[in-house]
């Protein structure tokens, strides 16, 4: 019978996994350990409504401090994990040590930051409240000239919060097309159609050289030799999972914590859940780490349930899911969006809008919506969950 269970990250995930645990009827000892000084919050809205004023802080908090207080977590906010012993099980925080019996690592992502970037004032990343508090006060106080870094989610987002203030906007991408993360080339050309009907000059093909300034910031130099005016430089070309603290800990890390379909590490009584697990992705022999509120919240739920009854776990077999708002238009992803096939079950690439299923052999494997009807998203999204037939769903469209 566990009695002492410790939740590392104060993410969505960790939140999840503490309301879970109680509501299922734990009633030992519950523990919260974050980096963040901060009350948890949901880290969506802080490229969007948080950053252009739609929300105040207050609004992006996933709990209050009463709430924590009612499910009786003892928290440790502002003083991060830095080493865990699974033989001894002990969590090291600061100067001291934790015990426990069992363990949610939720520790989520940080952003790549590159060597020789960050000396000079003006440079961002976006990631917790407090950079976008930063953020916000230089875009609202007047930095005239903004370079964005980086055409995945994060970036346009910030370059379209960009042009919301007025601001004078360019948004480099070092890779051939914005979103190549996320999506096809195809899919992401309606997104940067998008952004440049708004004022935002969108450069791809094209990495920055180095950022050029005595004490703070002016100029980006680009590879090709284009020099660009900024006051304000904004980078967001990634992330990497959390998981520097683990080094020594003997637990499978390989870009996250790996584990099993329960969502088990390597180590008796320990879970990884969120951005800071690398997990088997269902029907097939991948493993993968997924970055998104979704599959956060859903991950903190199914580990704090096998937690509590190990010998009734279940696999977490959750499709990925995220969306990104834009200049009123939102981008919708299901499962994989970079698969063999595409088909369009409304509009093309070539229009303002469109719904498309991907295809690997005969499965759908994925779904991607740009604008459009949110219910026929959701059903495209039930067609990538039942894993259904490519050709029959093909053919039904003919």
């Amino acid at each position: 019978m566990l009695s002492n269970i410790v939740v590392v990250g104060g993410s969505v995930a960790g939140v999840q996994a503490l309301e879970t645990l109680r509501a299922a009827g734990y009633d030992g000892r519950l523990t919260l350990v974050g980096a963040d000084p901060e009350l948890p919050y949901n880290p969506t809205p802080l490229s969007k409504e948080l950053l252009i004023g739609e929300m105040e802080e207050d609004e992006v908090r996933l709990i209050s401090e009463d709430d924590l207080a009612d499910l009786r977590v003892d928290l440790h906010l502002g003083t991060p994990a830095n080493s865990l012993d699974p033989a001894s099980r002990k969590l090291g925080v600061g100067a001291s040590h934790l015990p426990y019996d069992g363990l949610i690592i939720a520790t989520g992502s940080q952003a790549v930051r590159p060597r020789g970037w960050f000396g000079l004032d003006g440079v961002h990343t976006l990631r917790t409240l407090d950079d976008a508090r930063r953020i916000k006060e230089a875009m609202s106080t007047g930095s005239p000239s903004v370079v964005v870094v980086g055409a995945g989610f994060i970036g346009c987002e910030i370059a379209a919060a960009a042009r919301h203030f007025g601001l004078d906007v360019t948004l480099v991408e070092a890779a051939p097309s914005a979103l190549q993360r996320a999506v096809r080339p195809d899919l992401a050309e309606p997104v940067v159609r998008l952004h440049r009907a708004n004022g935002v000059r969108v450069t791809c093909g094209v990495g920055v050289a180095r950022l050029l300034g005595t004490d703070r910031v002016d100029k980006v130099e680009l590879t090709d030799g284009t020099v660009l005016d900024a006051d304000l430089v904004v980078v967001g070309i990634g992330a990497v999972p959390a998981t520097g603290w683990l080094a020594d800990s003997g637990l499978a890390v390989d870009d996250g914590v790996v584990t099993d379909a329960t969502l088990r590490t390597s180590a008796a009584g320990v879970y990884a859940v969120g951005d800071a697990a690398r997990w088997p992705r269902p029907g097939t022999d991948e493993t993968i780490r997924v970055e998104h509120w979704t599959n956060a919240r859903e991950q903190g739920r199914r580990a704090a349930l096998n937690l509590l009854d190990p010998g009734a776990a279940e696999p977490y077999s959750g499709v990925p899911y995220v969306w990104s708002d834009q200049f009123g238009q939102r981008l919708q992803l299901a499962g994989t969006a970079r698969a063999e096939h595409v088909h369009f079950l409304d509009g093309g690439p070539e229009e303002e809008s469109y719904l498309a299923v991907l295809g690997d052999g005969e499965t759908v494997v994925g779904a991607v919506g740009f604008g459009g009807n949110f219910r026929q998203f959701n059903r495209a999204r039930r067609l990538v969950a039942g894993g259904a037939s490519w050709s029959e769903t093909v053919g039904r469209d003919a």
